[in-house]
């Protein structure tokens, strides 16, 4: 057995809820594939492409603060090898006001740029293909 035919969902608590789900969803023009509200005490939203196999969950429980805590090395990479494309959401993030940070990993600078998002967990805007 496989896990070739899965969709992965990484999914994480947030204190930000409106304002992670901006910077992903107008940063990244990525879609609100589902939301809900106190479904056993915790909120949510997932984000995603239609027919991607990936989903971001954002969540919170109600009444706890997030315990969430980032670090440089947490990344989420997005490989986006055509350059009009990688443009377009290096700018739609700037338009947010966020500013690209100096990668933990210079690795990830030599091609690409590194954003932090409201929480100030990191994703990184790779203007390359996968597999490379």
């Amino acid at each position: 057995m496989t896990l070739a035919g899965a969709t992965l969902r990484v999914a994480r608590s947030t204190g930000r809820m409106d304002e992670v789900t901006a910077f992903y969803v107008d940063g990244l023009a990525l879609e609100r594939l589902a939301a809900f509200e106190d479904h056993a005490g915790f909120d949510g939203v997932v984000l995603g492409a239609r027919n991607a196999p990936y989903h971001l969950e954002f969540t919170r429980r109600r009444g706890r603060p997030s315990r969430a805590a980032p670090d440089p090395e947490t990344l989420l990479v997005f490989y986006l090898p055509d350059g009009a494309e990688w443009r377009a959401a290096v700018e739609r993030l700037r338009a947010l006001g966020s500013k690209p940070v100096a990668s933990h990993n210079p690795y990830w600078d030599s091609s690409g740029l590194t954003f932090e998002d409201p929480d100030g967990f990191r994703i990184v805007l790779q203007n390359a293909a996968w597999p490379l």
